[in-house]
């Protein structure tokens, strides 16, 4: 069945399970958190991200989603946001002269990818309804041990896909929400290495030397990981630095990036929301305000 064709049955067919697009029956029965199966895998993904503020759960996604996921991003390629800019591990691309010349909110690296927003997504986008699913939130909250989460309230990014072009560009940085999920949906043909320190601050706490000394080149607490299509990645990333490495090759890198919250009323900064989405809603703006964790955005 020709990927436009199967759009168009998947929604005449809709129904309230996301069991066309998680390999359920066989594997990850995630409707069931009690089955024996899925309380194994619940309690390994809580022991990785307690451990390391990562876990993977490998073929999650049936290879026909992943197949329409990467159909409605190639649809709208021509709506994602590029840019290339440098910006410090906080996503800000404005220095601070009043800081120390070595502070990590005054060190600057480039940035160069982009997102299809979440506002583009089409009503009956594969993407969007896996997100909005209730058993997947269940799932995701068990893993991490956390209850409630919240889906993310901002409009553009909470369930974004991410583009990285060739040549294309991630540096270190710190997620605006807590959690995050990592989709793969196209590997580059090199390079695009995820990269992470785990638990390298803490609400409260920035640890601005050990920040520093990541940005500086030691890579004593550095992990990598290498995902597939289909994989899907559970991630702290408000709480570990991160990034992607140089994109090589001829073929782009497509990541979906659906995010989690504490706070249900949170969304991204204006300054952010421009920066990296390319425009500001009314409510970036009715919604700033300080982080309840007191760390930097």
């Amino acid at each position: 069945m020709k990927t436009d064709s199967w759009l168009f049955f998947k929604e005449s067919v809709l129904t309230e399970t996301c069991d066309y697009i998680i390999n359920q029956s066989k594997n990850y029965p995630i409707q069931d958190l009690s089955s024996s199966k899925i309380q194994k895998l619940i309690k390994k993904c809580k022991d990785d991200l307690d451990q390391f503020s990562c876990s993977t759960i490998p073929n999650f996604i049936l290879p026909k989603s992943i197949e329409i996921m990467n159909f409605e991003l190639e649809k709208k390629i021509d709506k994602v946001f590029m840019s290339k800019k440098s910006i410090n591990p906080y996503l800000n691309s404005k220095d601070d002269p009043s800081l120390s010349s070595n502070h990590p909110k005054r060190t600057f690296m480039e940035r160069d990818n982009g997102y299809l927003n979440s506002d583009l997504f089409e009503k009956n986008s594969e993407m969007k309804f896996l997100y909005e699913q209730e058993d997947l939130l269940k799932f995701v909250s068990a893993c991490l041990g956390i209850s409630p989460i919240y889906r993310w309230a901002d409009p553009l990014a909470c369930h974004a896909y991410n583009v990285m072009r060739p040549e294309g560009i991630l540096p270190w940085h710190f997620d605006s929400c807590e959690f995050t999920l990592s989709i793969m949906i196209q590997k580059p043909d090199e390079g695009g290495i995820f990269e992470y320190c785990p638990f390298i601050r803490e609400p409260g706490k920035e640890n601005f030397d050990e920040v520093k000394k990541v940005l500086d080149g030691d890579r004593t607490k550095v992990r990598q990981l290498k995902l597939e299509p289909g994989d899907l990645q559970i991630f702290k990333g408000r709480f570990t630095m991160h990034r992607v490495t140089k994109v090589k090759g001829n073929k782009s890198r497509y990541l979906c990036i659906p995010a989690y919250v504490l706070d249900p009323w949170r969304v991204n900064t204006p300054e952010h929301s421009e920066a990296i989405y390319g425009k500001v809603l009314p409510i970036h703006i009715e919604r700033n305000q300080a982080r309840s964790d007191g760390l930097a955005d």
